[in-house]
């Protein structure tokens, strides 16, 4: 195997570098946009019930505690729930706005991977195909075999590029989508806990 990759040539070295990116951003997107880790089932349970019991400060401090976004909306909206309800819901949107980039983290690197890697691997197979033919142009038209061997090497590349880049965007498009449900589950239950707050 790492002989097939070596006859990729110097552009396979980006290639590779792309595939660990690609690789390390797709373990770190699914560890970290997990639902329990965003949005904790029990600090939203144990926040809920604190604010029914008008323990105002024990649920700020149980939301400093915590580094998931839904604490840091849930701290946002507690901390100034002496304000009137609009300018409250709009503080939990501005908010919960803040948690978009966390969500979204590293999604721009992804996807610019899975568009990168394609063009890198074309450019290398571009690059044999124009030693194979500076080597017939030298030597003259050779035996198919030779020419089939200079093309097998230059299209290795491409193949690459395209393994690299399918599941990233695969990955990309997925994490995206999930990004966005995780942003609607948390003004939800954001404005579950301005309910109990305006009650």
């Amino acid at each position: 195997m790492l002989e097939f990759l070596m006859k990729g040539g110097i552009l396979m070295i980006p290639l590779g570098i792309c595939s660990i990116l690609a690789l390390a951003i797709i373990l770190e997107r699914a560890y970290n946009l997990r639902l329990p880790r965003v949005i904790p089932a029990d600090l939203i349970q144990q926040a809920r019930h604190l604010l029914a019991e008008d323990q105002v400060e024990e649920a700020v401090l149980l939301c400093r505690r915590h580094a998931s976004p839904i604490a840091r909306i849930m701290l946002a909206a507690i901390s100034n729930y002496d304000r009137e309800k609009e300018e409250l819901k709009e503080i939990v949107e501005d908010a919960g706005r803040q948690e978009v980039p966390v969500l979204d983290r590293y999604l721009g690197v992804l996807g610019t991977i899975a568009a990168v890697s394609p063009l890198l691997g074309i450019t290398g197979t571009v690059f044999g195909m124009i030693r194979t033919f500076a080597t017939i142009s030298e030597k003259g038209v050779a035996h198919p075999s030779q020419l089939a061997g200079g093309i097998y090497e230059a299209l290795i590349t491409t193949a690459a590029g395209l393994v690299i880049a399918i599941p990233s965007l695969i990955f990309y498009n997925y994490y995206a989508a999930q990004s966005d449900r995780l942003v609607l589950e948390l003004e939800k239950q954001a404005y579950r806990v301005l309910e109990i707050l305006k009650r």
